[in-house]
């Protein structure tokens, strides 16, 4: 498969105007196998907490098997897309279909309990304010991706979650060569994460996000324990490297600290020599993100600033919940993400100042750097203004449903969805104003996602 075959069939990409709800990726998932029933086999690899079906569908019959999953994070839904361009692609064209050399597994939503929780900005309009309002993630203990069994050091986590089940089933019984974990960012640009030391390849990832106008994520590394392999691309992730990032600088036990497993590249990568990509893709992008000219404060200075407003950040998310959490039902999905930002704050602030505190940290930063720090950072923090304000409104229906109710309790939950709310618009009135952004066209999220990951498969294949 060379690089002409895989940039036609990029090429071929629809226009997408939304994305799908869990009802309609399954819907089309079955759509497919009906339509072409001698090429394309569903299963049931599991189901999720709510007993919903986690459906995988198998196409080809290549020496070598490949999995791709979609939102394992539930607001992360363009991989969802990816899949539902890629399978078909696969499916109609048998010359494509043999020349990846690949058996295909196909997961569309692997967390459509948590994806319905986002389905309302699905449809749009795509905003920072409707993103915001709309937006669900779960805590990492509930995470799908981040659930995954491991024993590291002092760590031991062996409870995965019915959705992390229905993978490592897939995952043990056809050891895949190629594993796609279909993530997304919010804001930025295009970054990757991959397993291996492909340096060969490095300029086509780039170019494959560059060549449909998505410029690269030039700032901060979403984690200071990620290793850079190339600009805009590191060394994949798990749970070993915070693991030791908060053992060198913090004084809190990594073990008490981490509440949750590793990721699914570890898993795969006990059964063979599996390669793992996440491609990482804003919804929402400005230019100041790839500019590396000099600023006027340090690459320092710009993270005590983002600390410093973390830290600001969190306490007023700590003293919003303070007045509501007695009447928290155990059932309301919404706080959990929230009260494990509230705990982590300090250590995480510790950590990264003391990280700050090694001389490379001296220089000017960068436009980007100083852009990522001081106003992509608002736009992260502000998901947890809309959690918090959903986390209220929650336990306000279910007392609008038993009729019977403690007005005092009422009154308590609607002034903190007011004052959330408040806070919620303030945030998002700020970043329109303070950004310049344009929301990206899904069809170029899908195309990238696409081509990256053809690229990645076909490389492993030459070994």
């Amino acid at each position: 498969m060379d690089l002409n075959l895989i940039r036609k069939i990029v090429d071929q990409v629809p226009e997408y105007d939304s994305f799908l709800t869990v009802d309609e990726l399954d819907e089309s998932t079955w759509q497919l196998a009906n339509e072409y029933p001698d090429v394309v086999e569903v299963f049931e690899a599991g189901r999720s907490r709510k007993g919903h079906p986690i459906l995988c569908s198998k196409i080809g019959d290549g020496e070598k098997n490949a999995l791709c999953f979609a939102l394992p994070h539930p607001n992360e839904p363009i991989g969802a897309m990816m899949i539902e361009y890629l399978s078909r692609a696969l499916a109609e064209n048998e010359g494509f279909r043999k020349a990846t050399g690949y058996t295909w597994y196909f997961m569309k939503c692997v967390d459509p309990d948590g994806t319905r929780l986002n389905e309302k900005w699905f449809k749009g309009p795509f905003n920072v304010y409707n993103y915001t309002k709309n937006f669900f993630r779960p805590g990492s203990i509930e995470q799908v991706e981040w659930t995954f069994p491991i024993e590291y050091k002092n760590l031991k986590f062996n409870d995965p979650m019915p959705e992390t089940e229905a993978i490592m089933k897939v995952i043990r019984e056809t050891k895949p060569e190629f594993l796609y974990s279909l993530h997304n960012a919010g804001f930025g640009g295009a970054y990757w994460y991959i397993t291996h030391e492909f340096e060969d390849i490095y300029d086509e990832l780039r170019e494959a996000a560059l060549r449909q106008g998505v410029s690269l994520h030039l700032g901060e590394p979403e984690s200071p324990a990620v290793e850079e392999f190339s600009p805009s691309i590191y060394r994949m992730l798990g749970i070993e490297e915070e693991y030791d990032y908060l053992e060198r600088f913090t004084d809190v036990n990594p073990a008490e600290h981490i509440d949750c497993g590793t990721s699914s590249n570890g898993y795969a990568s006990q059964y063979n020599d599996c390669v793992t990509i996440l491609t990482e893709l804003p919804y929402f992008f400005d230019k100041k993100i790839e500019d590396l000219s000099e600023s006027d404060m340090t690459r320092r200075e710009a993270i005590l600033k983002n600390i410093e407003f973390s830290v600001k950040h969190y306490t007023a998310m700590d003293q919003l919940l303070e007045q509501i959490r007695p009447y928290l039902t155990k059932g309301n999905p919404f706080p959990l993400l929230v009260e494990q930002m509230i705990e982590n704050s300090q250590s995480s602030a510790q950590a990264k100042k003391k990280w700050s505190e090694q001389e490379e940290f001296a220089r000017k930063a960068t436009v980007s750097e100083v852009f990522d720090n001081l106003v992509v950072a608002r736009f992260y923090n502000g998901l947890s203004i809309g959690l918090v304000m959903r986390t209220a409104e929650f336990e306000m229906e279910k007392l609008k449903e038993q009729g019977d109710y403690d007005k005092e309790v009422m009154e308590k939950l609607a002034n903190v969805q007011k004052e959330a709310s408040r806070r919620l618009k303030e945030n998002s009135d700020w970043l329109e104003e303070n950004m310049d952004y344009e929301v990206i066209p899904i069809q170029k999220l899908v195309k990238i996602q696409v081509e990256c990951g053809l690229i990645v498969a076909n490389r492993k294949l030459k070994g």
